[in-house]
């Protein structure tokens, strides 16, 4: 009888997971979580708003780092709904809609910031490369461009996903292990050949994710090989300072991935409490730690938001 409602109900809901076998420890994640949500949108709308305040800032560079802002408070939306649900009202049940809908908004943002970074890259490329012509190689027209491109690419290639879901039959359990919906853990729920679901989902990894992060090694070996032909040690150090909050945001955003990743295929042995710690981290670190980074390696915001603060403390 209890196989037969599960099978009944699984067709229309998901039971989401938030610490995996202790569901009594979740309220303990409640305020940790909301402080991580709070710190994303305070930071990221601190970097958007200095940004549309400072027309000194108003270059291609900054242009891409609003973008990435955006899509960082994007991908910290998506999560938001279910991870509230979970963890403070303790209401794990998701409607199967609701969830293909989540799963979709949290894949299509995660290859946007991919394509973003991949942007900064080659803004970096080109700021070092040809300096003189970079405002009129990059400018609003050709960054708006780009940035409907990387939009375009990830709609085309994440809206297949939750398609082929939709597909799918479950008549097994439908508990999920994350607090949120992802296409390859609702896939393992269903009871027929889910060949098509993982040969489409490597696919579009290997063809996104994978090559966008060659690209940008590419876009640093031309860089380094730019920067080594300056004959100033100054102005080489210049020039690798201009990359550092970019490649750190690069290593934010594909380090937690691969780890994620790979203990998904080859970590079946760890505890479902590594594999829920290293998902959450890909998704909730990059946009709490992005804006702190390029606030303070990039001496105009942190010069920005000194004057912001001191100006505020100053009044009566």
């Amino acid at each position: 009888m209890h196989n037969l409602n599960v099978s009944h109900i699984s067709h229309h809901s998901f039971l989401l997971t938030g610490i995996p076998g202790m569901p009594e420890k979740n309220p303990w994640m409640a305020f940790p979580l909301g402080l991580l949500y709070i710190l994303t949108l305070l930071g990221n709308g601190t970097i958007l708003s200095i940004i549309k305040m400072d027309s000194s800032l108003h270059e291609p560079m900054y242009y891409f780092l609003a973008i990435l802002a955006l899509t960082d408070v994007g991908l910290s939306m998506s999560t938001l709904p279910s991870m509230l649900s979970v963890f403070w009202f303790n209401a794990p049940e998701i409607s199967f809609d609701a969830c293909i809908t989540q799963m979709f908004f949290i894949h299509a943002f995660g290859i946007v910031e991919s394509g973003v970074l991949l942007s900064m890259a080659f803004d970096r490329f080109v700021a070092i490369r040809d300096p003189l012509r970079y405002a009129s190689i990059l400018t609003s027209g050709v960054i708006g461009k780009i940035a409907v491109a990387v939009i375009a690419r990830a709609i085309c290639v994440v809206l297949p996903a939750p398609l082929l879901i939709k597909r799918l039959p479950f008549c097994r359990s439908n508990v999920l292990s994350h607090s949120y919906c992802l296409h390859q853990d609702a896939m393992r729920l269903a009871c027929a050949s889910t060949r098509v679901n993982s040969l489409y989902g490597l696919i579009v990894v290997i063809c996104t994710l994978g090559l966008d992060a060659l690209m940008i090694l590419f876009s640093y070996v031309l860089i380094l090989k730019t920067v080594l032909g300056i004959a100033s040690w100054a102005e080489r150090l210049k020039a690798f300072n201009t990359c550092l909050s970019h490649v750190c945001a690069v290593l934010l955003f594909y380090i937690p991935f691969i780890g994620a990743s790979m203990i998904h295929r080859f970590g079946n042995h760890l505890s479902p409490i590594i594999h829920t710690l290293m998902a959450n981290v890909y998704l909730l670190l990059p946009p709490v730690l992005n804006p702190i980074i390029y606030s303070i390696k990039t001496k105009q915001f942190s010069k920005r938001i000194i004057q912001i603060f001191f100006r505020r403390k100053g009044r009566p």
